[in-house]
C-alpha cells in the first residue's frame, strides 16, 4: 500500500495517525511453523528486533534452502557474554498501477537498523536498544532496560517499547496494524510486566499514549495480550485502551495460529472504536487470514486475504487486499522477497483499486 492509499484510507475513518514503511523483521508464521514462542528466537519476549543465539542459529541452520560452510566460525551475535549485535537492511523496488493516475515505479532503502543488548547481570538485567540509522538520519524505535526473575517466570521493562497487542507482523501495511495504529512504526514510552508460564505468555503495558511523543494531558494508554501456545496451535487475546483528552480509543483482538503439515495459518480480528471521531465513525473492523506453505527449505509462498469495515455504521464501505508472496532463503541471512498485491474498495474512489508488484532484498544477522 503507498502513502495516497493510506490518505484514502485515514481520509475515509478520519484517523489521525500517519504511518509509513515497513519495519524490523517480525514473521509470525515462523513461530507457527516451529511451535515455539517469540522469545525463543528474539531477545524481546513479544518478538521482533534482535535475535537470540538460538534464533541466529536457526537463521543459519533451519530457515536457508542452501547453507554455505563457514568452517568452525557460526555467527550468533554475542560479542562476549555481556554484548549482542545484530541488524536489518531492506531494499525494495515497486511498480504500482491505479485507475486515472500514471503508474509509479521506484527503488528504495526501505530500512537499515542496528540492535544492541547489553546484559549487565547475566540473565537477569539488560538494556536493548533498536536505532534505524537510514534512511534519513537516525530514529530510535526501541530503547528501555529489563529485569528478569530468578525464574524467568516474569520480566519488568521499562523505555521506549513496542506495544503487546495481536500478531507482530513484518507487512506494516495491513488492516490490523494501521487501523489499531499499534504497530512497529508507533512505539510508546512507558512500562510493561511480562508473565510466561509454561504455554501461557501474558504482557501488560502503561505507556503515554502519544506513540513516543511528550505527554499532552493525564491519560494514559494500556495494552496487554494473553497467549496460550502448543506445539500445533495458539490462541490470543489482546486489549488496547488509549485515554485520550481529544476522545478515547478502545480496540480488541483476537488471533491465534494453526500447523497443518507444511502450511502455517495466521488469523486476526479487530475492533476498534475511535471516540475521537464524531457521530460514532470511529467503529472499526478489520481481520486478517494468513497461509504460509513451506514448499521446500528456504522456501515460502504466503498468500494473505485481508477486510475492513471503515466505519461499521454506513453500509458497503468495505475495503479489502489480497497479497501473494514468495520468499527465498538461499542462504543463511539472505532473503529474496517479490510479490503482488490488490486492493479493492467502494468503485467510485480510484485510489482504493491499486494493484502493486514488488521486490525485495532482506539481509539479517
Amino acid at each position: 500500500m503507498k502513502v495516497r492509499d493510506v490518505r484514502a484510507l485515514l481520509r475515509r475513518s478520519l484517523t489521525l495517525l500517519a504511518l509509513l514503511a515497513s519495519t524490523a523483521h517480525a514473521e509470525p508464521y515462523l513461530a507457527v511453523q516451529t511451535g515455539l514462542k517469540c522469545g525463543q528466537c528474539h531477545i524481546n519476549p513479544t518478538g521482533g528486533g534482535l535475535r537470540t543465539p538460538f534464533g541466529d542459529v536457526f537463521a543459519q541452520r533451519l530457515m536457508p534452502h542452501q547453507h554455505l560452510d563457514t568452517g568452525a566460525d557460526s555467527w550468533t551475535g554475542e560479542i562476549n557474554r555481556f554484548l549482542s549485535v545484530g541488524g536489518d537492511l531492506r531494499f525494495e523496488g515497486e511498480y504500482e498501477t491505479t485507475p486515472g493516475s500514471a503508474s509509479v515505479d521506484s527503488f528504495a532503502l526501505e530500512q537499515a537498523r542496528i540492535y544492541l543488548n547489553a546484559t549487565i547481570i547475566p540473565t537477569r538485567l539488560a538494556v536493548y536498544v533498536d536505532e534505524q540509522v537510514a534512511p534519513g538520519g537516525a530514529l530510535n524505535r526501541e530503547a528501555y532496560g529489563m529485569y528478569w526473575s530468578a525464574s524467568h517466570e516474569w520480566y519488568l521493562k521499562a523505555g521506549q517499547l513496542y506495544l503487546p497487542f495481536g500478531l507482530r507482523l513484518q507487512d506494516q501495511t495491513a488492516f490490523i496494524q494501521t487501523v489499531s495504529g499499534i504497530n512497529m512504526t508507533t512505539p510508546d514510552q512507558g512500562v510493561e510486566f511480562g508473565w510466561e508460564h509454561n504455554a501461557w505468555d501474558a504482557q501488560f503495558a502503561v505507556s503515554n499514549g502519544t506513540a513516543g511523543g511528550p505527554e499532552v494531558d493525564h491519560g494514559k494508554q494500556y495494552s496487554g495480550q494473553l497467549i496460550y501456545v502448543e506445539p500445533q496451535w495458539r490462541l490470543g487475546l489482546g486489549a488496547n485502551f488509549n485515554d485520550a483528552a481529544a476522545g478515547s480509543k478502545s480496540a480488541l483482538a483476537l488471533f491465534g495460529g494453526l500447523k497443518t503439515g507444511p502450511i502455517a495459518w495466521l488469523a486476526q480480528g479487530e475492533l476498534i472504536d475511535d471516540k475521537s471521531i464524531p457521530n460514532s465513525g470511529g467503529r472499526m473492523l478489520a481481520t486478517l487470514l494468513e497461509a504460509d506453505w513451506l514448499m521446500a527449505p528456504g522456501n515460502n509462498l504466503k498468500v494473505t486475504s485481508e477486510y475492513l469495515d471503515p466505519n461499521r455504521n454506513v453500509a458497503q464501505n468495505e475495503e479489502t487486499r489480497w497479497s501473494l508472496v514468495y520468499e527465498l532463503t538461499p542462504i543463511q541471512f539472505l532473503q529474496l522477497r517479490t510479490g503482488f498485491r490488490y486492493s479493492d474498495g467502494i468503485p467510485q474512489d480510484d485510489s482504493e483499486h491499486v494493484k502493486l508488484y514488488f521486490l525485495e532484498v532482506h539481509g539479517f544477522f
